[in-house]
């Protein structure tokens, strides 16, 4: 049998060890935050919302009460161009809707909290709504479209609009950067489209907690 190269055999018996080496560390800092941080730190889209921080910075004292549950990112930054119906049928993205504050809230006709929510959010659209803010409801369920209308006037819900994803793909894209895991599920974007909070479960909207809340963010 013919020698190989010593070089060669050399730098193979080393990457071994040097690639597990890179995984533990890899593995280490995305347990303790460091790889998101990392990747955070080099986003653009941290510096195109680095204008949201006082403003995040106000609100985290604010999530309280029947908002408590509601998460205050440390550095708000954009999600990705979310994909969804207007409620002509028309495809739109969460980018359309920059140049006012937005309430995302995910929902479906088979979940038992959004029964009870969805009226708080109606109420909360009622008080707040206009140019400068709308509660954008999302369905998400993949059959019957008119289902969904059906159960928002079952709630009595006159004031938000019936925008639907019926391939759910929204949550899963939500779900991929640690914003859904369960329903329902709701994010507060500013008016360029950087997150000043988010909450998984339900909250009660119409609420003098949720009113302080959405007031401060929308500057009143």
């Amino acid at each position: 049998m013919r020698n190989g190269n010593p070089a060669r055999t050399r730098f193979a018996a080393l990457a071994g060890p040097l690639l597990m080496g890179a995984i533990l560390v890899a593995a280490s800092l995305y347990a303790f935050g460091g790889l998101d941080k990392l990747f955070k730190a080099t986003s653009p889209d941290i510096a195109a919302c680095k204008a949201a921080q006082p403003l995040t910075a106000a609100l985290k004292p604010l999530a309280k009460g029947e908002v408590a549950a509601l998460q205050i990112p440390a550095e708000p930054t954009r999600l990705r161009d979310l994909s969804f119906k207007l409620p002509d049928g028309r495809d739109t993205t969460l980018s359309a809707m920059r140049g006012k504050t937005v309430l995302v809230n995910l929902w479906a006709t088979w979940c038992a909290p959004c029964r009870h929510e969805m009226p708080a959010l109606d109420r909360l659209q009622q008080k707040y709504g206009g140019p400068d803010f709308e509660v954008v409801a999302i369905n998400i369920d993949t059959r019957n479209a008119e289902k969904a209308r059906a159960f928002l006037d079952e709630v009595q819900v006159t004031n938000l609009a019936l925008y639907a994803d019926p391939s759910a793909r929204i949550f899963q894209d939500l779900k991929s950067v640690g914003r859904a895991f369960g329903m329902p599920t709701t994010i507060l974007l500013d008016k360029d489209g950087c997150e000043l909070a988010y909450l998984a479960g339900p909250a009660e909207w119409s609420s003098p907690d949720a009113f302080a809340f959405i007031g401060r963010a929308l500057g009143r």
